[in-house]
């Protein structure tokens, strides 16, 4: 019988690997940076055209590779950072397996050129799907450049599975921003399709954070700093005030690499307990230093989990840290009268006899009710209980006494005695209907049954939803015009998704142009919408798209509809004219769906005579 078994080639071993290690362009691109900062770059630039499919390039002044190091760099597991299975528990670079320019060089066309300090001419090798065609020596500045051609050029179902360029670039982005924030002092630039998108020279954290998140960060940061036994934490954590509705602005490095961790975010959100509003998360980005030795990071492909032998204490100093640090920032500050800079020396003393009691001088025949034109004020007795002239009564305060719930609705049933004669569930027409808004949140109307419940705030956004729905599809949205304009700052990842839902949010009514780097300027909103801060808008329908993308899954344009409707319905809370209830009800019915809410619950609950009476007889 013939043996089954047989050893794959290594160009198909490393195309099988290449598909754990590098998933999309992102991938690539933050195996290479973290190469680069492995070197000791100091200065790291990197070049993207059509968000890495077509070229990934990262340029660096790191140390540089020989000849044999350039050349070995491509084979699997070869690395510079570990010798041996014990240098795994102290390890303190980014990359230790000696996998990712194998697979990158499996599924790209890859140009390396490397030059050491000391060395003359550097190395030139060219690779494509792991087949080496050129090697020779050339003239390059010191340090390495590696140029990653046509990404997935040989594996077309990986390729096709890669998402719009927008999209990649906002993966490359996030993957970007997590190297930099990790390494402040490294100066670094990102450049896509010719243009710069970061420019971000060496410096401290904090101004790091606010290069790449936004000038308006500076005011909303508190430090944390925590010195212990087990970890050094470090880092910045933002106000609850400035909390959003996504996670996106989360950060947890441990010896300066990027984690995901849910148990050590729970310990940050549990020192924000009745500080953050309903479905809100805080920003942060903390620093996490430990012994090598009491983690092990070599469980998860991409390096992002951390395996740690006391977690249970960092849960605690974590949490301690953070709530230690809102409690310093947060209260109001008291007053010092022992300081110079207090009041104290604008008192001065003097002798008791020197001091003169202040005098108060008044009028007691004063009346304020009196007429305005006497120029005496004059109170004359009545024993009719009003004063002469004015016409306003002596027990005034008395008559303002609130009336019986029992006796008004007695009053309803008398002058509209059809209301209690219900015949089916039909609605009552506009000029017959009564409605009462309840407790400013819910409308009470009646129907020839009874009455319905209807949830303003829920039957609002069905209307807009499908109102929004309707001119995405039609391109017949509305725009109210902005007196003055607003200028709206945004972080790179948000410029690059509302650059992509530009065409979208434009067709909905927003009137948006792009005015410079990151800045756009919104010349008006959708007529539908009663929105006075474009600025909180349009940040709240960003953050609503990409929380309403990451959990309902659903297609752009929906969610698109759904995130506009929900931030500019009609609160809880509002109160409705006559007129208002009526036109709200009037739309809420001429909808395809007017008792389904956004989130599935019913917008309207319906109560018949008959439940009314079974009711009252128990």
């Amino acid at each position: 019988m013939v043996d089954i078994i047989q050893l794959l080639p290594d160009s198909v071993a490393n195309q099988i690997a290449a598909g754990e290690v590098v998933q999309r362009p992102a991938s690539a691109v933050k195996e290479l940076v973290e190469n680069a900062i492995d070197a000791g770059a100091g200065k790291i630039q990197l070049i993207l055209k059509d968000a890495g499919k077509a070229l990934i390039q990262v340029i660096d002044d790191g140390c540089g590779m020989s000849l044999t190091d350039a050349r070995m760099c491509f084979e699997r597991h070869a690395t510079s950072k570990i010798k041996k299975a014990e240098d795994l528990f102290s390890i303190r670079t980014m990359g230790f397996r000696g996998e990712a320019m194998a697979s990158i060089a499996a599924i790209a066309q890859v140009e390396l050129r490397s030059r050491r300090h000391d060395d003359e001419l550097g190395t030139c090798i060219i690779i494509e799907g792991s087949e080496v065609l050129s090697q020779q020596p050339c003239a390059n500045p010191a340090g390495t450049s590696i140029a990653v051609k046509n990404l997935f050029y040989n594996t077309p179902a990986r390729r096709n599975f890669l998402k719009s360029n927008p999209v990649e670039m906002r993966h490359i982005i996030d993957e970007f921003q997590r190297v930099a924030l990790a390494n402040p002092k490294i100066f670094f630039t990102l450049h896509h399709d010719g243009q710069e998108v970061f420019h971000l020279p060496g410096t401290t954290l904090k101004q790091r954070i606010i290069h790449l998140l936004g000038n308006n960060y500076n005011q909303r940061l508190v430090p944390v700093e925590e010195d212990t036994t087990i970890i050094k934490l470090r880092g910045f954590i933002g106000k609850p005030e400035f909390a959003r509705k996504t996670r996106g602005e989360q950060f947890f490095f441990v010896n300066n690499r990027f984690i995901k961790d849910n148990y050590l975010n729970h310990a940050v959100l549990t020192a924000y307990e009745q500080l953050l509003p309903d479905d809100s998360f805080p920003m942060y980005v903390l620093f996490i230093e430990i012994d090598p030795a009491k983690i092990d990071i070599n469980v998860h492909p991409t390096k992002t989990e951390i395996k740690y032998q006391d977690e249970r204490s960092i849960y605690a100093i974590i949490r301690s840290a953070v709530k230690r640090s809102l409690g310093l920032y947060n209260i109001t500050p008291s007053l010092d009268f022992d300081q110079e800079n207090s009041i104290g020396h604008l008192i001065t003393e003097k002798p008791l006899e020197q001091i003169v009691p202040p005098t108060i001088s008044f009028n007691p025949d004063f009346n304020p009710f009196s007429s305005p034109s006497s120029t005496v004020p004059r109170v004359e007795k009545s024993y009719s209980g009003y004063a002469d002239k004015s016409g306003i009564p002596q027990n005034w305060d008395t008559l303002y006494e609130i009336s019986k719930r029992d006796s008004e609705e007695q009053q309803v049933i008398e002058h509209h005695p059809e209301a209690v004669k219900i015949d089916d569930e039909a609605l009552i027409k506009t000029s017959e209907r009564q409605l009462f808004q309840i407790h400013n949140r819910y409308i009470l109307s009646q129907i020839k049954s009874g009455f319905m419940l209807i949830n303003q705030q829920l039957a609002h956004e069905r209307i807009l939803y499908e109102r929004f729905l309707l001119q995405l599809d039609n391109h017949s949205g509305l725009s109210q015009q902005s007196l003055f304009p607003a200028t709206v700052s945004l972080n790179s990842s948000d410029y690059g998704l509302l650059k992509e839902l530009l065409p979208d949010i434009r067709n909905l009514g927003f009137d948006i142009r792009e005015f410079g780097p990151n800045t756009v300027i919104v010349e008006g909103i959708p007529a539908d919408i009663n929105h006075n801060d474009e600025h909180q808008l349009l940040e709240s329908l960003l953050e609503g798209f990409k929380n309403n993308m990451a959990i309902l899954k659903l297609n752009k344009r929906d969610t698109l509809a759904r995130t506009l409707a929900r931030n500019g319905a009609t609160k809880a809370g509002t109160r409705l004219s006559m007129d208002e209830m009526n036109l709200l009800i009037d739309q809420l019915f001429a909808c395809q769906s007017p008792n389904q809410a956004l989130n599935g619950k019913p917008v309207i609950s319906t109560f018949t005579m008959a439940e009314l009476a079974e009711r009252f007889e128990k």
